[in-house]
Parts: C-alpha cells; sequence; structure tokens
C-alpha cells in the first residue's frame, strides 16, 4: 500500500520524501526491516528506536517514523521520513491499516483488573465456543487462533502483534475474540484504536508500581479506566471499591455484576463444597439472567469471573443449559488447577507469585476449613528480597505447613533466595520445612498428605521451565506430578 493509506488515521508532519512511497512491511523492529519497510522507531524503557535508523537504513528501509523531540542523525534523502508526537500510537494505528482493520471484523471483549482476567477470558471462550461461536484469545498464557496456540511473552502484546492475530482469527473464521488488556497494554498505547464491543473491569488492588511500570496507584488506576473510553458496553465490578473512579469518565453504556443488591447481574446463597479430592462451590445468579450455577473452583473471587462471564456471554443470547455445563467444567492452567492425586486429599496448581495473590489463595482455602492447609512455594531470582519476606510471611501466618522449595533462580543460588524466605517465614512462627529441589518438595507434600488437607503448589502456574543462569530447562508440575506418584506407588 502506500504509505498515505498506512498513516490514515495518523496525525505526522512529513519531514522529506513522498507519501506515495511503497510501503510493503511494517515493523518497530530494525532487524526485520528489509525493502519497502516501514521502520517506527519506539522509544522503550531499555532501548530507543532512534538509535537503530542507521541499522534500518542500512537494511533498505522506504519510510522511517521518529518521534518529535528525539535526536537522530540526518537520514538519506531517499527515504521518507515523518515525525508524529508519538510513535506507539502511531504504530497501533498503522498496524490496524496494515492488516485491513481485522478488530473490525471481530466481536471484540477486552478485559482489565488487577487479578482475574486469565481465568475469565477462558470462561467466556469456552463458553462462545460451546455455542458455536468461534472464539479467539489474547492472554497471559497464550493466543489461541483456531486450533492453533502460541505462548505468550507479555499479557497484553505489542500493537501490531494484536492486529497480527486479530486478522489471522478473521481469516480462520472466528465470530469474536476475547483478550486480557494489562493496564501496561493501556499504557503504551498496544490497544489504541481498537473500539471494543465490551469492555470489562475485574477488580483493582495495588500492584504494578514502580521502575518501568506506574508510578503511581492513581496511574495504575487511570491507566485501567482508559478502556472505558474505547468501548462499547462497559461491564464493571459493583462491589470493587476502585469501580466509581474507573468508570467517572466512561464514554460507554454500563452494566454490572457483582454480590450487592444494585448489581444487574447478581449471586446469592453461595455453598462452599470440600469432599475429599475435590473443592468447589455453588450459587444463584439473579437479575438479568435467573440460573442456578456450580463451579469446580474454589473461593468468593470464581464466583466473580463466573459472573462476568455470564454477563458478558448473556450478549450472545447464549443457551443457559450449555451456560451451565460449560461453568461447571472450566478448567485453566495453573490457576486454582485441581490435579487429581488422592480420593484423600486435594493437590492444585497455582501462579500466586506475590504476597497479594499468595494471601489471597490461601485465606479462600482456609475458609473450606482444610484438615490442614499445606502450601508448596519458593521465589524468583534477580528480584526484589521485599518480595520473599512477604510471601514467607503470608505462607507462615495462613498455612499450616510450608514446604520452602526452588522457583527460577535465574542468576541466584536458590539456598540463599530460601534463606530470605525464611527471614520472612520466622517472624510468624509458622511450621517450615526447606526442600531445595522442586520435585522432591512436591513427593514429600504428596507421600505424607493426611486425609482433608488441601495441598497447593503456588509460583510456577502455567509455566512449564525452570530458569536457571540463564538458562530455561524444561520442567512442568503436572509431569512432575505425574512422575511423583509412579514413584511413591513402587
Amino acid at each position: 500500500m502506500k504509505l498515505s493509506e498506512l498513516v490514515g488515521k495518523t496525525d505526522y508532519i512529513l519531514l522529506q520524501g513522498s507519501e506515495d512511497t511503497e510501503v510493503e512491511f511494517l515493523t518497530s523492529d530494525s532487524r526485520k526491516v528489509k525493502e519497502k519497510t516501514a521502520f517506527v522507531c519506539i522509544v522503550g524503557a531499555v532501548s530507543n528506536g532512534h538509535d537503530y535508523i542507521a541499522a534500518a537504513v542500512e537494511n533498505k528501509a522506504s519510510v522511517i517514523v521518529v518521534q518529535e523531540g528525539e535526536h537522530f542523525d540526518k537520514i538519506p534523502e531517499n527515504i521518507t521520513v515523518i515525525s508524529t508526537s508519538n510513535t506507539r500510537l502511531a504504530l497501533a494505528l498503522m498496524s490496524a491499516a496494515y492488516f485491513g482493520n481485522p478488530a473490525e471484523k471481530l466481536f471484540t471483549i477486552g478485559i482489565t483488573g488487577t487479578k482475574g482476567k486469565t481465568t475469565t477470558t477462558y470462561m467466556i471462550r469456552n463458553v462462545l465456543e460451546a455455542c458455536g461461536i468461534k472464539t479467539g484469545l489474547i492472554g497471559t498464557i497464550e493466543t489461541i487462533i483456531g486450533d492453533k496456540t502460541k505462548a505468550s511473552c507479555n499479557t497484553t502484546p505489542e500493537s501490531y502483534e494484536i492486529h497480527e492475530s486479530f486478522a489471522k482469527m478473521a481469516e480462520a473464521g472466528c465470530k469474536a475474540v476475547v483478550m486480557e488488556v494489562s493496564s501496561q497494554g493501556l499504557k503504551l498505547d498496544r490497544t489504541a484504536g481498537i473500539m471494543f464491543d465490551i469492555g470489562v473491569f475485574t477488580n483493582l488492588e495495588p500492584d504494578h508500581i514502580g521502575p518501568n511500570e506506574h508510578e503511581s496507584f492513581e496511574e495504575y488506576r487511570e491507566c485501567k479506566a482508559k478502556l472505558f473510553r474505547q468501548c462499547k458496553v462497559g461491564i464493571v465490578n459493583a462491589d470493587d471499591e476502585h469501580t466509581k473512579e474507573v468508570i467517572k469518565d466512561a464514554t460507554c453504556n454500563l452494566e454490572t455484576y457483582g454480590l450487592s443488591e444494585n448489581a444487574d447481574i447478581r449471586a446469592i446463597d453461595i455453598n462452599l463444597k470440600h469432599e475429599r479430592g475435590s473443592i468447589g462451590l455453588s450459587y444463584k445468579c439473579v437479575g438479568k439472567l435467573d440460573m442456578d450455577v456450580e463451579l469446580n473452583l474454589p473461593g468468593k473471587f470464581s464466583v466473580y469471573n463466573s459472573l462476568c462471564a455470564i454477563a458478558v456471554t448473556n450478549h450472545f443470547n447464549v443457551d443457559k443449559a450449555v451456560l451451565q455445563k460449560t461453568l461447571s467444567e472450566v478448567k485453566v492452567k495453573g490457576r486454582i488447577e485441581l490435579v487429581k492425586v488422592s480420593d484423600k486429599f486435594t493437590l492444585m496448581i497455582d501462579y500466586a507469585h506475590n504476597a497479594m495473590s499468595l494471601e489471597s489463595i490461601l485465606t479462600t482455602l482456609k475458609e473450606y476449613r482444610p484438615h490442614r492447609l499445606v502450601c508448596v512455594f519458593g521465589c524468583g531470582g534477580n528480584r526484589s528480597k521485599d518480595r520473599r519476606f512477604e510471601m514467607g510471611e503470608v505462607s507462615g501466618k495462613l498455612a499450616d505447613l510450608t514446604i520452602i522449595t526452588s522457583d527460577n533462580p535465574r542468576f541466584e543460588e536458590p539456598e540463599a533466595i530460601i534463606g530470605d524466605i525464611r527471614t520472612g517465614i520466622e517472624r510468624t512462627g509458622g511450621k517450615y520445612i526447606c526442600i531445595t529441589d522442586r520435585k522432591e518438595a512436591i513427593k514429600y507434600a504428596i507421600g505424607n498428605g493426611e486425609p482433608g488437607d488441601i495441598i497447593v503448589l503456588a509460583g510456577k502456574g502455567h509455566e512449564d521451565y525452570q530458569e536457571i543462569k540463564g538458562v530455561k530447562y524444561p520442567m512442568d508440575e503436572r509431569v512432575l506430578i505425574a512422575e511423583v506418584l509412579e514413584e511413591l506407588k513402587k
């Protein structure tokens, strides 16, 4: 296409060359530049795309998009140069144009919030798929396009990758897409220019605040709020204390879900169920939709996640029986994932990898009055030591037994990380043991499981590797569990 078609929705100034320049490729990675490529210079936290203009020129870029105020050397006159105030925004709008505005060919559902995004996206996709509505997914774990999956690097990918995935989904016959929209994705304009059919807010708690993320909780909250100025319908948690601020400048029609009486779709008569080897709950959904709901997932947050899925899929007039069946069967890899190992006790895998998420899952599980609550976890290397102290304290206070083990030690010694966790747990007087090898830690937990126990393997979740000194070695807890069970039989 011509450059003028590619930048039709972008505010820019032509510095040299022609808007009639032919463009066949678009990228923000100078290593991918070839002839007839438009190279967009992105200013990142680690590197600055303007530093790679010479490489893009050498690789025969035909167009270079620069950001106002950035310094760069003179660019040869045979290359078209345009300037814009925000090259990230420009990349998003140009990516949409480059792939033929694929978001307009799909029913788009974007979900933002601190917790619950991943589970809720799978709930929604599973329901829609069960009703014959082919649905793509973009999220923390993977991108799903038809029967193909691709592991994710970011919760919300760069804008080019989003529109590339949307285009592939439309081509594969998808009618809808549900995606996690992170605060970073909103801050960095990765979803700019997409008018979501439905935007969702799950909840908000202090998280992702610090260098290279958000300067303050207020900025974090404001980034979440951006979604409700770029969607047609907003579906929000009526009970979250921050909802009012998040939607105060919303330009969409609003609907609510929750436990409070003023919610459009709400849950009443919540009953927890804990039988040896299984755990879950049931409730009655009332309001815009009346139905009984059973989940093989624990906790109040599962009620909220499922209410959200019900509110979203209600816009598709899905079959109630299919909705009930699908919600009862939903299972998300690494998110309160129950793994059957015994009829005597319950074991689950969860991604809880910070103090906030660990406290949430352990507090939830204590409500089921287990014989013992056993927590197996470690912490990542080359990360804040405070996280280790805090997670140790949380597990020490809430778990009856903590088994401290290795996570992703990266370039640190596992024993040093374990020592930091011990510092936190020893402030509580909680009972613990240390087993550095993760498989051996799991073997101890299962081998010493007592009737009525709930055992949580926390921190790894969907990850299928262990990172040690720059190398990612295969390590899937489901495989470790299977190996342990075979060994214990002997």
